[in-house]
């Protein structure tokens, strides 16, 4: 009986996430169809391809759980749990959103749900990561921090100050690279002179880990040991999730750097197409299911959109709240 119960857990696992992974695959190409047409302003950096190195790595946590997010953090951001309607309010910069309508893209933040936000800095979570472990530390509450940035991040000084202090510390810290094969448009081959990155983690005394970012299974198994680790007083490791993204580094990118030949090859790739079809040679989910859980996504996705449409502005008087410097 106790088998049984493992399994149905299982399953009931794998299918949340390809249901978060269809959630964050129709939010960003909605986000992309309303940029389009000016609905949004400014800037967004979008991780379609990438949707299981966020899936993966946010279910290997308990619910309290917390994150620190990226400029690219939209799928962090829905796999914690966010409500979808609050995200894309603060997207359309609706006075309903997370933020306001003050942080948009790059700066959305759930606290009450455990994402700490995300930032424009390069690699600016990290230091806040030792900061945030240093805390759960001495509140002996036995809570992870899970922290995300990308390859290119891993090459600025604070990630090695930060993996370093993390270490000598012993936080329960798990730092999760996604090498997406660029920084900006800049080649991750180019960039280091070993093979993953996550072999650097030696150098600081702790464990690491180079994973499929493309497998939400492998990733789940890697952050989910990382994090074990950490509940465990064991200290932080680094997980080193390798993927890609199939748009530019941002909107304004021309992404002339790449080979449409490149791009094409990781697209067969799809961790989505892939983790369906595992789950239908499984007999876990079949063809028709499958299209229920994405069509189910995409009308989410739609209702949220209206949600968001209906929300009021900012009011002209509020403009200052928030502001301290």
């Amino acid at each position: 009986m106790a088998g049984n119960d493992g399994r149905k857990s299982e399953i009931q696992l794998h299918q949340k996430m390809l249901e978060l992974m269809y959630l964050i695959r129709a939010f960003e190409e909605k986000a992309e169809t309303l940029y389009a047409l000016g609905k949004i302003h400014g800037t967004m950096h979008l991780s379609i391809g990438m949707e299981a190195s966020a899936v993966g790595s946010v279910l290997a946590l308990e619910p309290n759980d917390l994150i620190l997010s990226t400029h690219r953090g939209h799928g962090h951001c829905i796999a914690k749990g966010a409500d979808l309607n609050k995200m894309m309010a603060e997207f359309l910069g609706k006075e309903a959103g997370y933020c306001r309508g003050r942080g948009g893209s790059m700066h959305i933040a759930d606290v009450d749900g455990g994402n700490l936000g995300a930032n424009g800095v390069v690699g600016g979570g990290i230091p806040m990561a030792v900061g945030v472990g240093l805390a759960l530390k001495m509140e002996k509450k036995n809570r992870v921090h899970l922290c995300f940035f990308g390859d290119g991040a891993a090459n600025s000084g604070g990630f090695h100050e930060s993996l370093n202090m993390a270490a000598i510390y012993n936080l329960p810290v798990v730092f999760v690279c996604e090498n997406n094969q660029y920084a900006m448009s800049f080649a991750y081959k180019r960039a280091f002179k070993i093979a993953h990155i996550s072999d650097r983690a030696a150098s600081y005394g702790m464990p690491g880990l180079a994973v499929d970012g493309n497998d939400v299974l492998a990733v789940y198994e890697g952050v989910r040991e990382a994090v074990q680790r950490a509940r465990a007083g064991q200290g932080p490791s680094l997980i080193e999730t390798v993927t890609y993204r199939w748009r530019g580094h941002s909107k304004s990118d021309a992404n002339r750097y790449r080979t449409r030949e490149e791009i094409e090859a990781w697209k067969k790739k799809c961790p989505i197409i892939r983790f369906e079809k595992l789950l239908n040679d499984q007999k876990e989910l079949t063809q028709g299911e499958n299209e229920i859980i994405r069509n189910s996504a995409y009308q989410t996705i739609d209702k949220a959109v209206e949600f968001a449409e209906q929300c009021s502005e900012p009011a002209l008087e509020s403009i200052e709240d928030g502001v301290y410097a």
